[in-house]
């Protein structure tokens, strides 16, 4: 499984407005200048992180973007599943995926299901204030 720019991007740019936390909304382009991106780019990260609560946004001089809860709160695992989808390595266990017609004999399904709950153990028990702290280190 390999997470795209997509998905590490976002976890930078939500890294970075952790970080302004307590800064208000920071503009689309001191976002996309913090992260070297175009905002074209940046904007099809951050619309489905705002869509699904995340992220607030406001309009106008004094407009941009801001987490919508504490840092502790939100973790690596919520961005990629919002950016990238599963993060089953197969699809017979992601969690909305294919049901496949050999899951009940497959002697290969154990590696697949340990892989990822491995991978969920991870993302889901880091938030963007742990790598703050990390960070600091």
């Amino acid at each position: 499984m390999l997470i795209s720019t997509k998905g590490r991007y976002g976890v930078m740019i939500m890294v970075y407005l952790a970080e302004n936390y307590n800064n208000g909304h920071r503009p689309l382009k001191e976002i996309a200048s913090s992260q070297d991106l175009s905002e074209k780019y940046l904007e099809q990260i951050i619309n489905p992180l705002t869509k699904a609560g995340l992220l607030t946004s406001f309009r106008g001089s004094q407009g941009g973007y801001a987490l919508a809860k504490d840092p502790s709160e939100i973790t690596v695992g919520d961005i990629l599943r919002i950016l990238e989808g599963s993060l089953a390595p197969v699809y017979c266990v992601a969690e909305n995926g294919e049901i496949c017609k050999k899951l009940d004999s497959c002697n290969s399904v154990i590696v697949w299901k340990k892989i990822k709950d491995a991978i969920d153990n991870v993302v889901d028990n880091m938030t963007l204030k742990d790598l703050i702290d990390d960070k600091v280190k």
